[in-house]
């Protein structure tokens, strides 16, 4: 139960990411391209780090399985099945000239079921320990800020109001509280259903990380830049790895 409660604290408030897009409305085009970028970063790092310092270490504590790896392999192919047929996809930049964004409707929707996924990682890995859900919170924190960021962003260049648009990205970032309900009522049919969540949470970061958030990052050409861009990603990492001196 008390996992069940962290996870809903943990799920309430990377929901409040969801209203960052307020803050860009005074800011130009470039700089909320330099803000969003460094986020990317910093998300990558995260991302890649839980998943290689918290996630798979303990997927192997509590017992992996001889069908783990293709479990893994599913989170990959789920993630890309959403993308393909949902038309779902992370958008972390505002500047709608250098590639097509979804329809609003459908983009809402997809970012819906994406939350809704986030909330049933989350559970999941407070499912395993208080650590590793941190862990997995501040990952997906870091990687929200930015996509919060473009989601607002392609709401408000289709004509949407400013408070239509804060309104609607805050209640498809609350579905993620279901993802928690989700992963306790699945929790009481399923024993160990944390041996099949955590390796499609693997799966799914992989994807998120390396498919959407790295060539976020290939963009850029100018060397002094690329290499700034290095510093919030190894962060992000130092960051994940320093939750292991406290277990």
């Amino acid at each position: 139960m008390n996992s069940f409660v962290y996870a809903l604290l943990a799920v309430s408030v990377v929901s409040l990411v969801s209203l960052i897009g307020v803050v860009t409305l005074s800011m130009k085009e470039a700089n909320i391209r330099k803000f969003s970028v460094f986020f990317v970063s910093f998300a990558v790092g995260a991302l890649f780090g839980d998943v290689f310092i918290h996630l798979i270490p303990e997927l192997y504590k509590i017992g992996a399985e001889e069908f783990t790896p293709f479990f893994i392999l599913g989170g990959i192919l789920f993630f890309l099945i959403l993308e393909k047929f949902l038309h779902w996809r992370h958008c972390h930049v505002t500047d709608t000239h250098d590639h097509i964004h979804p329809m609003v409707a459908s983009n809402l929707i997809g970012d819906a079921f994406h939350n809704f996924l986030d909330g049933l990682l989350i559970a999941s890995s407070f499912a395993v320990s208080p650590t590793v859900g941190l862990a997995t919170t501040i990952a997906v924190f870091l990687h929200e800020i930015p996509q919060e960021l473009g989601d607002f962003g392609v709401m408000i260049h289709s004509g949407m109001k400013v408070k239509k648009a804060l309104i609607l990205n805050l209640l498809s970032a609350l579905v993620s509280i279901l993802g928690v309900f989700a992963f306790l009522v699945l929790g009481n049919f399923v024993t160990g259903i944390e041996k099949f969540i955590l390796p499609l949470t693997i799966g799914g970061f992989i994807y998120i990380a390396g498919s959407d958030l790295v060539p976020e990052l290939k963009h850029e050409e100018n060397f002094k830049t690329s290499i700034a861009h290095l510093i919030p990603l190894i962060l992000g990492i130092l960051i994940m790895y320093s939750f292991t001196l406290f277990e």
